[in-house]
């Protein structure tokens, strides 16, 4: 069977199990803020089990994206070394939410892998949970005997709690589980040894294919476990290793899922791969680590997550130039490549992910001036390595550390580097340096979550902030308090709320909790999944009794104002620039709006004036806004929607519309009741975010007429310095003429200057040994002309030795130029280190290179002492 084959099969199995195929939830995860990345199939299912939302169907299966390369499951160094790590890799899963349990879990996963997929049943192994005395728990002789329907009891094992018992986190819903390994080595190897004891001792080819997860407790704060009402089932199959397993491959890079890739990586680099696993095979390492990371960045782009230097940006930074360290090194590929794997990934995807397809030419640019950028940074890299101060041919840990922080450098390529100039890593200290960073970002991201106190159970929260903006008799479901960075934090959910809790680049509402007479402020609303936490400034006297929420309206008015004004400038953007500018993110509040969107050139003033003007025609139009609750998604595709890659959308949207043949898009923000309501449009900003993206910052209302407002003041004030000149902008141009002229003839009387002091100086020169000296504090203003004169002299004198000093616009200046052959061999004449000691006397600091070096300091009174002081220091450096 195909890798897709294998992938249809299964959902198609599930199908007729009475199980709805859900799409796959974004890669990237941006309402749940204890989750980076989507990392398992349930992830999207959260709240179904944590029981802040009822599913529409009790029986779901999919197949997820999910990425695994920081935190809890960080596998990144592993990828490309092993047969079976990847960083982005599907999830098949089963779930039942309260309605079936362990019995048909087990009895279907069985029949799909043995009757379907016709996997050797002498090659699986089912485990089972032992128990755990700790924490009261007894083995679960429930599922054993399930299995023994199945398979053989000797083909049953009991593992303990770190194998065999699921946990969401710290806290949450949990429960025993059921693991299928399989065995996968061939018969002579079987025969030697017997499979099971190899179950779960991380052998890489017996091993665990399915999770079946029976979620059946609660993991309080304190750390005891609850009896859950409903239970729960979940399960994960790793479809690469699925796939391995049916198309009787030895690892998952072998199979059908990778190999196109790999060969594609093959004809590029003109290496062959030979699928070596051993530590020095670079060159197999560096395919797998490109084939397998460019799935992982992709994704990430047409789920909306760009590169960047903070956050989930950050980690698919790391991923991305951890592929181009490998194929710059190991492949010899010295150009962007990893943007040219794209397509073919487009096409393996497009039946199932159609979202690559879509954004096939955005994502490979986007990739592409990324791999540029790090292209130059490595080769910096490469010279910072050969620039380092090494000691008894061993690098310091913390100078490899520097190499793999700053420049990008795995620590394997440092190694390689060292090897081959015959050195050594301190590797006990590049560890300490590479721990104290996982510490400190451990800190700063630390976060103490308490458990729920639960005032009403079983009740769903309703947003009505659509239609209200304040709510009379809202009562308390739950509270908690969460410690982060250690202060404490309140956070209170209502049964009914007016707050808009942050989610699609829209800020959470602020405003006011009344309980009775007590008035406690909302300091921000936030979304976790899809439960509004509304974080106050302190919890009430009293929780109890009828709460009256009331969220800050003029706060809430200009955030709407922006927020639709978003939808106009979408709109307008495709009129002026072409559908193929697709919002890319936003970052709305009530000050401003701040819109990324794909585009590949720079806005023209014409083009921003367009769509400044057609926004702005459309508010004054006054256009209604049409909106529709709870519309089944077929019909608003049909209608004509935009949707948006990244998000995830249910059975069921929000439409809005202004203007049917304008703007109609799927939207869960707050928006104008009419468009006039705006008020007013302007742009302020347009600049570049990525490769393809740009961005553009606006203002809206009165924030708007203020900045117009300003900007004519200072228009105002320049005219009045013309003397109300009516062509400004042509006076202004005649006056960059002018000052451009005078800077010509003040350039062309400093040179003349400079000549005559030139040969005033070279009268000045002394012997120093067999060097040339010559020190002098010279009037010159211009640190270029100072450069200038020290070049042109040094080049008419063998030997040159020259200090010069000067006051650069009131601040003195340090100069010092050596003839290259004086510091060549063993001299120690190093201008960087002459210049820095003198820089003292000035109250300053410079350096540079052993033939040219600068210093600028505060005091100018110590230039005569400086100057004085270089003869000593040559003298001594020459001997």
């Amino acid at each position: 069977m195909t890798s897709k084959e294998i992938r249809n099969t299964f959902l198609e199995f599930f199908k007729s199990k009475g199980h709805k195929i859900v799409p796959s939830a974004p890669m990237v995860n941006k309402n749940d803020p204890t989750l980076m990345f989507t990392n398992a199939g349930m992830n999207q299912f959260k709240d179904f089990f944590l029981g802040n939302q009822v599913p529409e169907r009790r029986r779901i299966a999919d197949t997820q994206k999910c990425l695994r390369v920081s935190g809890k499951h960080n596998d990144l160094e592993e990828v490309g070394r092993d047969s079976y790590h990847q960083t982005m890799f599907e999830m098949l899963g089963n779930w039942s939410f309260g309605d079936y349990f362990k019995e048909e879990a087990i009895a279907w996963a069985w029949e799909l892998l043995t009757e379907v997929y016709q996997l050797p049943k002498d090659r699986l192994y089912a485990s089972v949970f032992e128990g755990d005395k700790k924490e009261e728990l007894e083995a679960d002789e429930e599922a054993a005997n399930f299995w023994k329907k199945w398979i053989s009891p000797d083909r049953i094992l009991y593992f303990d709690k770190k194998d065999n018992f699921w946990e969401m986190g710290d806290t949450g819903p949990c429960g025993p589980c059921s693991e299928i390994h399989i065995d996968l080595r061939s018969d002579e190897e079987r025969a030697k040894v017997d499979g099971k004891s190899l179950v779960n001792a991380d052998h890489p080819l017996v091993v665990e294919i399915w999770n079946l997860v029976f979620i059946q407790f609660n993991r309080r704060a304190d750390g005891s476990l609850e009896e859950l009402p409903e239970k729960h089932i979940d399960t994960g199959m790793g479809f690469e290793r699925l796939t391995m397993a049916i198309q009787g491959k030895q690892t998952n890079y072998d199979t059908d899922i990778f190999s196109p890739y790999i060969a594609l990586i093959e004809k590029v680099s003109g290496k062959k791969y030979s699928g070596s696993y051993e530590p020095d095979a670079m060159s197999d390492i560096a395919m797998r680590v490109v084939a397998d990371h460019v799935r992982a960045v992709s994704f990430a782009i047409a789920d909306g997550q760009l590169p960047s230097n903070t956050g989930a940006g950050y980690v698919i930074r790391r991923i991305l130039r951890r592929a181009v360290r490998y194929y710059y090194s190991f492949l010899d590929i010295k150009t962007p490549f990893l943007h040219q794997l794209v397509p073919l990934m487009a096409e393996i995807f497009e039946d199932i992910f159609p979202e690559i397809k879509a954004q096939q030419n955005q994502i490979a640019r986007v990739i592409e001036g990324e791999e540029n950028a790090f292209l130059n940074t490595l080769e910096n890299g490469l010279k910072r390595f050969a620039a380092l101060d090494v000691e008894n041919n061993i690098i310091k840990g913390n100078d490899a550390f520097e190499l793999y922080d700053t420049y990008g450098f795995p620590i394997d390529l440092t190694r390689l580097l060292a090897e081959e100039k015959g050195l050594q890593i301190d590797e006990e200290g590049f560890t300490r340096a590479l721990q104290a960073q996982k510490d400190r970002s451990r800190a700063s991201a630390s976060k103490e979550v308490g458990d729920w106190n639960n005032l009403i159970e079983g009740e769903e929260v309703s947003f009505e902030g659509y239609d209200h903006l304040v709510i009379e008799d809202a009562k308390v479901l739950k509270y908690r308090t969460v410690k982060v960075k250690k202060k404490d934090q309140f956070q209170v959910v209502l049964n009914r709320t007016p707050f808009y809790a942050e989610s699609g680049g829209q800020r959470g509402d602020t405003g006011l909790l009344w309980f009775g007479e007590e008035k406690i402020p909302v300091l921000d609303t936030q979304k976790e999944n899809d439960l509004i936490i509304h974080i106050v400034k302190q919890f009430p006297e009293e929780m109890g009794g009828a709460v009256k929420a009331e969220v800050n309206q003029v706060r809430r008015r200009s955030t709407s104002n922006n927020h639709t004004a978003v939808h106009l400038m979408h709109a307008a953007l495709h009129e002026v620039l072409g559908t193929h500018a697709l919002q890319k993110g936003q970052d709305v509040d009530e000050s401003r709006l701040r819109f990324d969107f794909s585009h590949f050139q720079k806005l023209t003033g014409e083009e921003i004036s367009k769509i400044e003007s057609i926004v702005n025609q459309r508010i004054r139009e006054n256009i209604p806004l049409e909106e529709e609750r709870n519309m089944p998604i077929e019909e608003a595709k049909e209608a004509g929607a935009t949707m948006l890659f990244g998000e995830k959308y249910g059975e069921t949207v929000r439409m809005i519309t202004f203007d049917k043949d304008f703007s109609r898009e799927l939207c869960g923000g707050t928006h104008v009741p009419a468009t006039g309501q705006i008020g007013l449009f302007k742009i302020t900003v347009e600049t570049a975010v990525a490769a393809g993206i740009r961005r553009i910052e606006a203002l809206t209302a009165q924030k708007a007429e203020a900045f117009i407002n300003q900007e004519l003041e200072e228009l105002n004030n320049i005219r009045q310095l013309f003397k109300n000149a009516q062509n400004t902008p042509k006076q202004v141009v005649s006056l960059q003429t002018e000052n451009k002229s005078l800077k010509k003839e003040l350039e062309k009387m400093m040179n003349q200057q400079a000549g005559a002091l030139k040969e005033q100086l070279l009268g000045q020169i002394t012997k120093l040994g067999s060097a040339n000296y010559l020190a002098a504090k010279v009037p010159i203003n211009d640190s270029n002309a100072l450069k200038t004169l020290a070049y042109q002299i040094e080049k008419e004198t063998d030997n040159a030795i020259i200090v010069f000093g000067a006051e650069i616009k009131g601040k003195p200046q340090l100069m010092v130029a050596i003839s290259k052959r004086l510091t060549e061999g063993d001299s120690s004449l190093h201008a960087g280190n002459l210049v820095r000691e003198l820089a003292k006397e000035i109250r300053g600091g410079g350096g540079g290179q052993p033939f040219f070096a600068t210093a600028g300091g505060s005091d100018a009174t110590g230039l005569d002492k400086a100057i004085a002081k270089s003869k000593s220091l040559i003298d001594a450096a020459i001997g």
